[in-house]
């Protein structure tokens, strides 16, 4: 996924920008971006779905006028539906909803796609990988929660690891190009299970802007997932 829509080469490494100092928001993303970031992971959370409330739309437009990177934006909301276009507006290259407040999920997903974007579903650690197969042939993401959703700073859980192995295979078997992404708890050691069970895209946050050299933070990252000869999946 670029700027315009493209996708781009895998692995990536994707900041997610709730574990930055706000105070000097511009500055953060600047950062990371200067270290090798290659997305932008912005998690909006609206108090329901979640326990935290986070960011709105205003806040992803000022980051896109920070930088020039993929925009991932990630709603953990009820009622996604009723906020794409403003997010789509903001700048997003990529809004990615919950299958588990989605019980229109296809439609929401084209909804997502008819802003000329590219859409995602995500599953938290709880949701099996079945639930979202009737919907893998439109999607350009599958989001793998490998942490309860709502809190940076929370360990890996091991056991996600099947069902990315199990979304990789599906990915596979049906010849599709989705992206796999994988949030929560990672740093090097959690990202090359991960990669070795067929993620592509790596969103870290704390590991990353609470690192006192964040630019080898990333490379170290970026070294774990790419060290294996796995052949890219997406062209």
């Amino acid at each position: 996924m670029s700027k315009t829509n493209e996708k781009s080469s895998i692995p990536v490494v994707a900041a997610s920008v709730l574990a930055a100092d706000l105070a000097f928001l511009a500055h953060e993303v600047q950062d990371v971006v200067n270290g090798g970031a290659q997305w932008l992971h912005i998690d909006v959370m609206d108090g329901q779905f979640v326990p935290p409330i986070t960011f709105g739309a205003n806040i992803v437009a000022a980051i896109g006028k920070a930088v020039d990177i993929p925009l991932d934006v990630h709603l953990m909301i009820e009622q996604p539906e009723n906020h794409i276009e403003a997010f789509a507006k903001a700048g997003a290259n990529l809004i990615t909803v919950h299958q588990e407040v989605s019980p229109h999920l296809h439609r929401t997903l084209s909804a997502i796609k008819d802003f000329g974007i590219q859409c995602g579903v995500a599953i938290n650690p709880s949701t099996p990988a079945e639930s979202i197969y009737p919907v893998l042939d439109l999607v350009d993401l599958v989001l793998v929660m490998t942490v309860n959703p709502g809190w940076g700073g929370q360990p890996f859980l091991p056991r996600c690891v099947s069902k990315i192995e199990s979304l990789s295979q599906k990915r596979d078997e049906a010849g599709l190009g989705f992206y796999i992404e994988v949030d929560g708890g990672i740093q090097p050691d959690s990202a090359s299970l991960c990669r070795a069970a067929g993620a592509d895209v790596f969103v870290a946050g704390s590991y990353i802007f609470k690192a006192k050299d964040r630019k080898s933070a990333i490379g170290l990252l970026q070294d774990s997932i790419s060290s294996d000869n796995m052949t890219s999946r997406i062209n």
